[in-house]
């Protein structure tokens, strides 16, 4: 028995683990994680919420997202229902960042965080959700903003001030032409919150999304003709609803999908596909800089030695044993000075001179004690 007991609590542990390794996991489908591109999205078109289903259900806004082939593609805004009571969904939204476009993906959590003060409308101004609350374990809707058949649906209110950060239809914060919204205090406290990615019918939505080429940007020119669904996926019936227009006037990108992708690297940034010659040295030492410039600094440098040998060939005296300290180093008068000390012993005939003359060479003004050789007479005298 107290085996079985030790499996089971075992088992139970590797569940505990195993659980949230699985929701939190790339594969459970954190849409757009990692996107970047240089061309900003479509405007947001303009289109009516399809009612509520059921009880339960949150309204998730559509977006454009963003196909390597294709370019941008829009999402539709669909109903989802919550993946447990409690959690709310905050949009994904493009921001800009460094040069490019990149995507934010969206998630459920306590609270409604940051999006980009972007405008998705239906409870979605910009900041926050008016949309609805939760109250214990139900869903209320605010019918101010919500499309909701009360008859079916019974936990209402009305509450017409709903914060509306923009009235534009602009899709992306940041860069030029973008929200310049920044997240308060609170919602970067928002952001520390434990999040659950989306749900596996978003992932689904999202998908099929991406399949249908008339909900492409350069297909319809900003007015998707599948704004919205009443439930995820499903994109065909009395649920599915036409935009009215785009949000502004359609401008096709100048670049293929495939150049926008590419988020920026080194080598598109400016001067970087000049040849290495030709590129500013900057930051680099001068052993690297442009071979060009080598053989100017080499003739400049050649002239410099020539001029200093001359005086020292005039200066090969004794007197001017003194002054080699003060020479640069480059002159190199030094090898003509052993030749003269040399030469002085010689003079001499003695032959104890020679000896003093080579221990005094060091000091080099130690050769005053010549007079030792006056005593040499005084011996010749007692010989004779």
């Amino acid at each position: 028995m107290k085996l079985h007991g030790a499996v089971r609590l075992l088992a139970f542990g590797f569940l505990l683990l195993v659980i949230p390794a699985a929701l939190s996991s790339p594969s459970a489908a954190q849409i757009g994680i990692g996107i970047s591109v240089r061309i900003g999205p479509p405007a947001l078109p303009v289109y009516e919420q399809p009612i509520c289903p059921g009880p339960g259900f949150l309204w998730t806004p559509g977006y454009w997202a963003w196909d390597d082939d294709e370019g941008y593609y829009w999402v539709p805004g669909t109903w989802v229902e919550a993946p447990q009571p409690g959690l709310l969904w905050t949009p994904g939204y493009w921001g800009w960042n460094d040069g490019v476009y990149a995507w934010n993906a969206g998630y459920w959590g306590p609270h409604v965080g940051f999006y980009g003060g972007i405008n998705y409308g239906f409870g979605y101004g910009g900041v926050g959700f008016g949309g609805g609350e939760w109250r214990g374990g139900s869903f209320f809707y605010n019918t101010a903003v919500m499309h909701v058949n009360t008859t079916v649906i019974t936990n209402v209110y009305v509450n017409k001030t709903v914060i509306v950060n923009n009235e534009s239809h602009v899709a992306f914060n940041g860069g030029q032409g973008g929200v310049a919204a920044r997240p308060t205090p609170q919602e970067i406290s928002y952001a520390h919150e434990t999040h659950v990615p989306p749900v596996a019918a978003q992932v689904q939505h999202v998908k099929e999304a991406s399949q249908n080429k008339q909900n492409f940007a350069r297909v319809n020119g900003g007015k998707p003709a599948i704004a919205a669904t009443a439930r995820p996926g499903e994109f065909k019936g009395p649920g599915v609803v036409t935009a009215k227009a785009a949000g502004a006037p359609y401008h096709a990108p100048a670049m293929s999908p495939k150049e926008a992708r590419a988020p920026a690297p080194a080598g598109n940034k400016p001067g970087a596909n000049r040849p290495a010659e030709n590129r500013p040295a900057e930051g680099r030492p001068a052993a690297n800089r442009p071979p060009a410039n080598r053989p100017a600094e080499n003739r400049a440098a050649a002239p410099k030695p020539a001029p200093r040998p001359a005086p020292a060939e005039h200066n090969t005296s004794r007197p001017a044993e003194n002054r080699p300290a003060s020479r640069p180093v480059e002159s190199r008068p030094a090898p003509s000075k052993p030749a003269a000390r040399e030469s002085a012993p010689r003079a001499s005939k003695p032959a104890p001179a020679p000896k003093p003359e080579r221990q005094a060479a060091p000091p080099k003004h130690e050769s005053a004690p010549k007079p030792a050789a006056k005593p040499a007479p005084k011996e010749e005298h007692k010989g004779r």
